[in-house]
């Protein structure tokens, strides 16, 4: 089918997706909700750890659960899974934000209490009351009335309240327990970005989050509808060993974990595109894409394997990133290049990826034929996606890749051998890694080590035993340059 260039222009300014955000109502988070059974899975009410990374998905499946024509449509398509048949009601038992401690109160209650796991378990015991404050019954209002009206930002006072009345708390929760059996209701407590608390003392976080493994290790299976969602991000739950211990493993065995196959990544972006508009679903159909069409969860394409959505991409883009091959295939050059050092990649960032090079090429078409997008919109749009990703992660679980960034500048390309990047590393290494003035300290005690972390976060990449590279993910965004690659202008 022959294009215009004003019908090329019109689809293309239609191209802006949302980038895995939420949005509202069932309509809204159906058009742009990609069901994953495995993921699916998490919302099951036996299952109480969830791994992942950020962008995976948690904030559509939170908004998944608590939407009833939503929640009914995903039981349709996967009549296997178990999410619970009455209403479900979520609440946050963290981050707490003002309703709990800041960095300081954690550190500082952890430390003080010699990261005493009983302590910290009865905190956590504490803070769950005081989230479950609108749910409970008159008499626990009245029994607990000095808990609930205490200062949640201060945890030594909370705890103190809290051993006064412990007894009559545990009964309160037991009651609502029965209460919401009765009624066929459940509330799940959400615990996010549990990684976050705070930068400073990394064996005290630790202590902090293992408290609340331990807390919900010992009550998962007392109570049946006052349910806990502890969400972990992937390196995390892997790498701190004294927290993946005896008492996560009896959590762990039922774990979800979300991860993205090149199948549902793929999937996930043409069901974002088909969804904005009946153009924009034509455009795909002529493309080979074949749908299924349900009120809620809307045009869902029928991709078996990742193969499946080639046509879809060399339409869109073309079949290479440049007059030939020597600058790759497209098809497979999109997701590479968003992937971590870890070959990880996730829905948000490709989303986000093909809004930009939509937002690039209607500014400055290139493009031509059936093709909406050129592939130097595209590698423009990759920095733009590298720097909001830096970005994100240096406001929430990565604070310190400001003082990363700041040491790692150099006047020439990645990669570099072992010995200069702990060199780099080094530098000014007991300084704050922060531009404010929180103290934040990297995650490890030594460059060695850090080389190592940084690895395992997969923001650098090993290339044999003594070289390493940075992802395309964080290779701008942390203003560092490589050679080569498909041209920016």
């Amino acid at each position: 089918m022959k294009m215009t260039k004003e019908q090329r222009l019109e689809l293309t300014r239609s191209l802006r997706l949302d980038a895995g955000q939420a949005g509202t109502g069932a309509e809204s988070e159906g058009r742009s909700f990609h069901l994953v059974p495995e993921h699916v899975r998490a919302l099951d009410p036996a299952v109480v750890l969830i791994v992942g990374d950020r962008g995976a998905g948690k904030t559509k499946l939170r908004a998944a659960a608590t939407n009833p024509k939503l929640r009914e449509a995903i039981l349709r398509q996967t009549p296997g899974i178990r999410l619970g048949s009455g209403d479900t009601t979520w609440r946050t038992g963290h981050p707490l934000d003002a309703d709990g401690p800041d960095a300081h109160g954690w550190e500082h209650f952890a430390s003080g209490h010699d990261h005493d796991g009983t302590a910290l378990r009865d905190l956590w015991f504490a803070y769950l009351v005081r989230v479950l404050k609108n749910e409970l019954d008159a008499e626990a209002q009245e029994c607990l009335a000095n808990l609930l009206a205490s200062p949640g930002g201060d945890p030594e006072r909370c705890f103190a309240e809290f051993t006064r009345v412990r007894s009559a708390a545990l009964l309160a929760i037991d009651r609502l327990d029965r209460q919401l059996q009765q009624q066929d209701r459940w509330v799940f407590v959400a615990y996010d970005e549990l990684d976050t608390l705070f930068f400073s003392n990394w064996d005290a976080m630790g202590a902090v989050v293992r408290g609340l493994v331990s807390f919900w290790a010992g009550y998962a299976r007392r109570w049946k509808c006052v349910r806990a969602k502890l969400f972990l991000r992937t390196d995390f739950y892997r790498h701190h060993g004294d927290v993946v211990g005896a008492d996560i493993a009896k959590l762990a065995a039922n774990r979800v974990e979300l991860s993205w196959s090149d199948k549902h990544l793929y999937a996930a972006l043409i069901k974002h595109v088909a969804n904005r508009s009946v153009d924009l679903l034509h455009y795909c159909e002529l493309a080979g894409i074949e749908f299924a069409k349900f009120a809620t969860l809307q045009a869902v394409p029928k991709i078996t394997r990742a193969e499946d959505a080639r046509p879809f991409i060399e339409r869109l883009i073309d079949k290479y990133m440049g007059a030939g091959d020597k600058k790759g295939q497209a098809f497979t050059w999109i997701l590479d290049h968003i992937r971590d050092g870890n070959g990880k990649a996730s829905p948000r960032s490709l989303v986000l990826l093909i809004e930009k090079a939509a937002e690039l090429e209607a500014g400055s078409p290139k493009a031509s034929g059936v093709h909406l997008l050129s592939p130097i919109s595209l590698r423009n749009a990759l920095d733009k996606v590298s720097t909001w990703h830096v970005d994100q992660a240096k406001t929430s679980e990565f604070p310190w890749l400001t003082g990363l960034e700041e040491r790692l500048q150099l006047e020439r390309e990645v990669p570099w051998e072992r010995a200069e990047l702990e060199q780099l590393l080094r530098s000014r290494w007991d300084q704050n890694w922060s531009k404010d003035s929180t103290r934040v300290r990297p995650p490890a005690d030594t460059p060695h080590e850090l080389v190592d972390a940084l690895v395992e976060l997969g923001i650098v990449r090993a290339r044999g035993k003594e070289k390493f590279d940075v992802p395309d993910l964080f290779l701008h965004g942390l203003n560092l340059r490589r050679k080569g690659g498909v041209r920016r202008r």
